[in-house]
Formats: C-alpha cells, sequence, structure tokens
C-alpha cells in the first residue's frame, strides 16, 4: 500500500502477508487442511491429526478469508514450545510464518516467558527459519521410523503382540548405528530463542 507524504512523495508501508488473530473453533476444519498440507513436503508428512489438539496460544493466518498459515504455542511457565508452525504450500515464502511468530512473541513477552524452543528435525526451510528467527540449537537426539520388518529385529515381542511398526528415540551417539539399522532416522534438534 503506497501513501502520500506531507512533501508529496510516496512513503510504502509495509502489508503484512496475511490478517493474524487468534484460532476460533470453527477453523478446525481449515486448520487440520493447512497443517496436512503444509506437513506434506516434510519429514513430519506422517504426523496427521484427526482433530486439532489444544495449545495455550492459537493463532491463525488468514489470507483471503482462507487460513494459509497457523502457530500453536504450549505455555506451562516462564519456558514456552512451539507445538505446530505451518503454513499452506500455496502460501509458503510470503513471511508468514515470521508474522505469526512475532505476534505471539509479543503475547508471550507480556506473559512472563523468557524462553521460546521449537522441534525441528533435518528440514533445511525449517532449521533455516529457526535460524532467521534467532533460534540457536540446544541440544538433539534421533527419531527412528522402524517399519514392521525393521521393528521385529529391535523390540521383543511381548504379551504375544507384534510390532506393526514404531516410533522410537535414541541417543545422538548412536546415529551411525540407527542409520544403518533403520531406513528412516532423523536427528531431532530443541532449537531455542530467548526473548
Amino acid at each position: 500500500m503506497n501513501l502520500l507524504g506531507a512533501a508529496g512523495r510516496a512513503a510504502v508501508v509495509s502489508r503484512p502477508p496475511a490478517e493474524i488473530r487468534d484460532y476460533e473453533p470453527a477453523d478446525e476444519p481449515a486448520w487440520l487442511r493447512c497443517r496436512v498440507l503444509g506437513f506434506l513436503a516434510t519429514n513430519w508428512y506422517d504426523d496427521v491429526w484427526q482433530a486439532k489438539r489444544r495449545a495455550d496460544l492459537e493463532l491463525v493466518a488468514l489470507d483471503g478469508g482462507q487460513v494459509a498459515g497457523l502457530l500453536d504455542v504450549s505455555v506451562p511457565g516462564a519456558d514456552a514450545t512451539i507445538d505446530n508452525v505451518v503454513v499452506h504450500p500455496d502460501h509458503q515464502g510470503r513471511g508468514i510464518a515470521t508474522a505469526l511468530l512475532e505476534e505471539a512473541l509479543r503475547r508471550l513477552s507480556r506473559c512472563g516467558v523468557t524462553t521460546l524452543d521449537a522441534w525441528a528435525r533435518e528440514d533445511k526451510a525449517a532449521l533455516s527459519w529457526c535460524a532467521r528467527n534467532g533460534f540457536e540449537e540446544a541440544s538433539r537426539y534421533l527419531h527412528v521410523h522402524a517399519s514392521a520388518a525393521e521393528a521385529d529385529t529391535a523390540i521383543i515381542a511381548k504379551h504375544g503382540l507384534v510390532a506393526a511398526g514404531a516410533f522410537l528415540h535414541a541417543r545422538i551417539e548412536r546415529e551411525a548405528e540407527m542409520r544403518q539399522r533403520f531406513e528412516r532416522v532423523y536427528v531431532c534438534r530443541r532449537m531455542v530463542r530467548s526473548l
């Protein structure tokens, strides 16, 4: 949007990439679609929900009345955690996730939050976004997704149960071993930003 200044020159006023507001229950179907489609091209592609899980701070970004992005934060105390930050693929690259974060940071700082963290896997776009927004890596471990065949070699069946697959955590020191043994292994990083 352009506005004419007092001297008659055009002053450029930046327009937010989307309208940001609190999540409303009526947003749930669009919120779920945005989350699924936004994660589809990442290594979180199989983290599908059928219903939205509650968070302490829930924001959506709207573009043309449609949910274009979302950000949920759990705030158990002075340390808060981003549970979800996702932008619909049709709206990525426009600064929506950063605009959502900026609004969340304004609200969190008023609530006495001193640290915000987020968990990121090996997704270069997510790690780059974290770095651009002041997050630094604090710790890491492994996420291991074992197929049914792989799970049989890793899990001892008890009570007559047979593993149909498994989601496991492992120490980062075992990365080479895990990558040799399992097809889907991700480094999961805790990214932290001080407020």
